[in-house]
């Protein structure tokens, strides 16, 4: 429900601000948990304009009637590699229907117009100039894509660059209401390459395929993530969470699984021990180690021409299932992510692990 009114102080227990997913699923998982929660936002009812993305094995820590579209997905880094995990493309209007609780009340304005024993700052990522993963891509009808995507597809990564510059790679996904996404993206840099540079990239690789999606009507997705925010859980009443938290992974800019993830035992921490407690699931011990390896790994990312760039990700998707697993999902799988790294160091040759260590 979408209240305008005043809420009282005593008539909240949780104040959720941010209508995103990661501001949805928590103010679910409180409701549902028994808490009298106000979800709070300019414009809570807007539609979600991102794509997300996700693993199909973290597809169920989706609640029932949330949708998404299947693909295998496959790497170009150095050659051709299928993945064995398969990929999922959100239906955003079902996913964020299935978040959305009955008995969560819904505002229209900013946080600083309601109090309560615990605020959560979803509100998403501060951009400060910092590292940053940028994208521009183009939602096509999926016969315009066909030279790129085959349907049932994904082309996770393509590294082959389309002209000279910093490495980017193309990113091409089926889309839940049959267009296909095709974006280029710029992995990590600082500041992040502008858009315009993007699109000029993007129109070079898909003339390559002999693709012209001007002839089309495609409509525009711009992306922008910070990447090396730090492990931040608030203070005082404030729990931060998602994005506003760091809750992104500073290596390849997803975060959306992680808040599905933690969203239950964050909510029942409140519940139980209020925004202290709260704070302690969001960033354990082990998170923060993970994150401080990962970072790590951004910061040789940093430094990659894009070369060395294909070769990194060529030999990070040659690794193990399960290794690529713990680097990219396991949050707090402090031993399998320097297990995953230290595999992926002793496979590079020595140009690419000078770069790594140097950077570690």
């Amino acid at each position: 429900m979408t209240d305008a009114g005043e809420v009282g102080a005593a008539g909240a227990d949780v104040v959720v601000a941010g209508a995103g997913p990661a501001g949805r699923v928590l103010a679910r998982e409180c409701a549902l948990r028994g808490l009298r929660t106000v979800l709070v936002a300019p414009r809570p009812d807007a539609r979600w304009p991102a794509t997300y993305g996700l693993w199909l094995d973290e597809a169920e820590l989706l609640p029932p009637g949330a949708g998404y579209v299947v693909a295998r997905a496959r790497v170009l880094a150095g050659g051709e590699r299928w993945l064995e995990r398969a990929y999922a493309v959100l239906d955003n209007d079902s996913v964020r229907n299935a978040l959305t609780h009955p008995d969560v009340v819904v505002r229209a304005g900013r946080v600083e117009e309601v109090t309560a024993p615990v605020i959560v700052d979803a509100t998403g990522a501060r951009s400060r100039g910092g590292v940053e993963q940028t994208a521009y891509g183009l939602r096509v009808p999926a016969p315009v894509a066909a030279r790129v995507v085959r349907p049932g597809e994904v082309v996770f990564m393509d590294w082959r660059q389309p002209g000279t510059g910093p490495p980017t790679f193309l990113y091409a996904v089926p889309l839940p209401d049959g267009r296909v996404l095709l974006e280029e993206t710029s992995l990590a840099r600082r500041p992040g390459l502008p858009f315009a540079v993007l699109r000029e990239r993007l129109l070079a690789r898909l003339a390559e395929h002999g693709v012209d999606p001007g002839r089309t009507e495609a409509e525009v997705e711009r992306v922008r993530i910070p990447l090396d925010a730090g492990a931040s859980a608030g203070a005082g009443r404030v729990v931060r969470f998602g994005a506003a938290a760091g809750l992104v992974h500073p290596a390849s800019g997803y975060g959306v699984a992680d808040a599905l993830r933690l969203a239950p035992a964050v909510a029942g921490a409140i519940a139980t021990g209020g925004a202290v407690a709260a704070r302690r699931v969001v960033w354990p011990a082990r998170a923060r180690a993970v994150h401080r390896l990962r970072r790590a790994g951004l910061r040789t990312l940093l430094t990659l021409d894009p070369d060395q760039t294909a070769e990194f990700f060529g030999l990070f998707f040659a690794l193990p299932p399960h290794r690529q697993r713990a680097y990219l999902s396991g949050r707090d799988d402090l031993a399998g992510t320097a297990a995953a790294m230290a595999a992926l160091f002793g496979a590079a040759r020595w140009p690419l692990r000078r770069r790594m260590a140097l950077r570690r």
